[in-house]
């Protein structure tokens, strides 16, 4: 935690959050809203109908030029010439353990032109790994303050945006995006989320933020629509097994071990990149140990950072841990022996004090119901 509220930065939304008696709370370096009305009212929103989040906190890398593609290849898992112009890729960039430095999406706005969105805590840490990587026939920017993000999650957010730009909606496609108006202003539009709910993702100007913002609010009012927190973004996405960088995968975990062994390409044609040996023998022989989903069958939430017993011996802490609020059920996270990962797997977890019972379940632990 960040020792003074002072030394936090400030999304553009800052001064809405306040005035929409935003609770506040430090995270990754920025002063960021964890609840409105209360986690589970937000939670409920989104499953139901849609939540606004502001996750301008995000840091939006461009790497640009004819050497562009080259480098990304070099650089990130996933095969990104298997991109078209105005589609997003979900990727990591690996070290040389095949770990995650950091997972991002990146987004193809034209041949020669990409952008990187990295987690809020690791902009500086990425910008300069990418940049001492050697790029070659580009150039890498840190373009984060150019940006804001907003986020319109739900099975109601098209119906919400659609009537406030002239993008059509629905001929985007999921991890795909388009660039024009929203609310008269110019906007990249990408059907992305970290829910497990349909929605769209909305970069634009940070001095038009505060104005679409409260239009998509008014757009959303008789539809359902809540300003959503931290905290219900976080129970969202644990629900949807979504991993949360820094707990569920960080430098120490491989991609294959934290299940994203589906983000990591070893085409003949992505060439060799950090990580390569070690992920392609993970893939093939299995991983030492696998991230795994755990549904605690007796009384008491499991928080990140609990001990996990596996037959009585300490097997991890919890990476994720929480109440549901659409399930109504404590579930969580964590890493498992592989030859132990199996679903039906009986773990107990140290809840202050008192092992609690628990047991290994399919991920996701909800996926929505396509219409």
């Amino acid at each position: 935690m960040e020792s003074s509220t002072t030394t936090l930065r400030k999304t553009p939304l800052h001064a809405v959050h306040r005035e929409m008696g935003a609770k506040m709370v430090p995270f990754g370096g920025w002063e960021m809203p964890v609840e409105y009305a209360g986690l589970i009212n937000e939670h409920m929103a989104v499953r139901r109908a849609a939540g606004l989040f502001d996750v301008s906190h995000m840091g939006e890398l461009e790497v640009r030029g004819p050497g562009a593609l080259a480098f990304l290849q070099r650089v990130t898992s996933n095969d990104v010439a298997k991109l078209k112009d105005g589609q997003a890729q979900y990727s990591a960039l690996p070290n040389d353990s095949g770990a995650p430095l950091d997972d991002v999406i990146v987004y193809r706005r034209g041949p020669e032109r990409f952008m990187l969105v990295v987690n809020a805590g690791n902009v500086e840490k990425d910008f300069g790994w990418l940049r001492s990587r050697g790029p070659e026939g580009c150039e890498v920017s840190d373009q984060s303050d150019a940006w804001a993000l907003i986020a319109l999650q739900g099975p109601l957010a098209q119906a919400i945006l659609q009537p406030v730009t002239g993008i059509d909606l629905p001929s985007i496609a999921y991890y795909h995006f388009a660039e024009g108006d929203v609310d008269g202003h110019p906007a990249i539009v990408a059907r992305t989320g970290y829910t497990g709910e349909d929605g769209f993702e909305i970069f634009v100007a940070p001095d038009h933020a505060e104005a679409l913002w409260r239009r998509l609010i008014e757009a959303g009012r008789e539809k359902g629509v809540q300003p959503a927190g931290l905290g219900a973004r976080d129970t969202l996405r644990l629900e949807a097994r979504m991993c949360l960088y820094g707990n569920d995968m960080d430098e120490t975990t491989s991609l294959v071990e934290a299940g994203l062994g589906w983000i990591v390409s070893l085409d003949e044609a992505k060439g060799d990149f950090p990580g390569r040996a070690v992920l392609e023998a993970q893939k093939k022989d299995g991983p030492p140990r696998k991230l795994v989903g755990f549904e605690v069958t007796g009384r008491g939430i499991a928080r990140h950072g609990y001990t996990v017993f596996l037959d009585g011996e300490p097997a991890g802490p919890v990476t994720s841990g929480s109440y549901a609020p659409y399930l109504q059920k404590n579930i969580g996270l964590c890493y498992l022996p592989a030859a132990r990962a199996a679903a039906g797997t009986a773990v107990e977890i140290d809840v202050r004090g008192r092992n609690v019972p628990a047991r290994v379940v399919p991920t996701p632990f909800y996926k929505r119901s396509k219409q």
